[in-house]
């Protein structure tokens, strides 16, 4: 068994509201919210990143936890937003953490990479040779975002959260996963340029090709459907039913989405959790930091149910169960 024994976030201060961006491109505080359900999200400084923002988060989870840093055997970190192609953030941030012991890699999924990480670190810790895992998601998500684009500026948002695993840790435990991808909607949500397929030119660069582009109706229509069939598939491969869900945590990018799903799942809103409207879509990071500000709020108790699902590009998806 695997259980959660400390979670953390980071949220950059500076605050980048609706009414902000009314003045920098066409459009209206009422469009955003009634579209996508966010009031405002969070921009970190230029000369902070990813992985200052998930250091932060770290050291936050390792605290709550009470483990020291050198206990930690495996350090994941699931991000788009690397600070750079290489080396990995996760190295990065091992050194800046001072969790010598363990050994670090990248993982990018998207917006379902904390969820891939979590259930890559529970299988590495079911194996006999480690003990404990740092699993952070973090998004500096402003450098790649196309601030001339109302379609996706006005949705992103920075921010970074962690959580602390054990082997043979009997709270919050985590009871299973199901994940998938279908490489066929790679080309719907993408960031072009950048990579060995389209290196950087002055052409890429004028074209506005290294930032975030998406067509946002088909990946909004995806997001629902494959949302709510992981939400089935995974309470059907832990043996529980919608009605065993205490609080649903969906990946939080856009409300109508989860609004729809919670409706095709017959879940009342008093389970559903949400904090699209204060932070935007976080990708990575989404999940953690909202696991994280549920159990502040103290939206958790003891033994509940909570059934995760996510959605990112890729396509990439996946639902997760954890007893609390």
């Amino acid at each position: 068994m695997v259980g959660i024994v400390g979670t953390g976030c980071y949220l950059p201060k500076k605050i980048l509201s609706n009414f902000d961006l009314e003045k920098t491109i066409e459009t209206t505080d009422q469009w955003i919210f009634e579209r996508t359900g966010i009031r405002e999200r969070r921009i970190s400084s230029h000369d902070f990143y990813a992985s200052d923002m998930g250091a932060h988060a770290a050291k936050k989870a390792l605290q709550d936890s009470k483990i020291n840093p050198s206990e930690v055997d495996l350090l994941i970190v699931a991000t788009m937003s690397a600070d750079m192609l290489c080396p990995s953030t996760a190295c990065i941030i091992q050194e800046k953490i001072g969790a010598s012991k363990a050994f670090a890699f990248d993982l990018n999924a998207a917006c379902s990479g904390f969820l891939f990480a979590l259930e890559v670190a529970k299988k590495f810790l079911e194996s006999d040779q480690y003990q404990t895992a740092l699993v952070i998601g973090v998004e500096k998500l402003s450098s790649m975002v196309d601030w001339k684009d109302r379609g996706t500026c006005i949705l992103f948002g920075d921010g970074a959260g962690a959580a602390v695993l054990k082997k043979n840790h009997a709270d919050h435990q985590i009871l299973g996963a199901v994940l998938g991808s279908d490489g066929r909607g790679a080309d719907l949500l993408k960031v072009p340029a950048g990579g060995s397929m389209m290196p950087a030119t002055h052409e890429t660069i004028d074209q506005r090709l290294h930032f975030i582009k998406m067509d946002g109706r088909e990946v909004y229509k995806n997001a629902i459907d494959l949302m709510y069939r992981m939400a089935d598939e995974t309470l059907l491969k832990c043996g529980l039913k919608r009605e065993d869900v205490d609080l649903f945590i969906p990946h939080q990018a856009n409300k109508r989405i989860i609004d729809a799903v919670a409706k095709k799942l017959s879940l009342p809103s008093e389970k559903i959790y949400i904090n699209v409207d204060r932070y935007g879509n976080t990708s990575a990071a989404s999940i953690i930091i909202a696991l994280d500000d549920a159990r502040k709020e103290g939206r958790m108790q003891s033994g509940d149910c909570l059934l995760i699902v996510v959605f990112g590009a890729g396509f990439t998806w996946g639902g997760m169960v954890i007893r609390w």
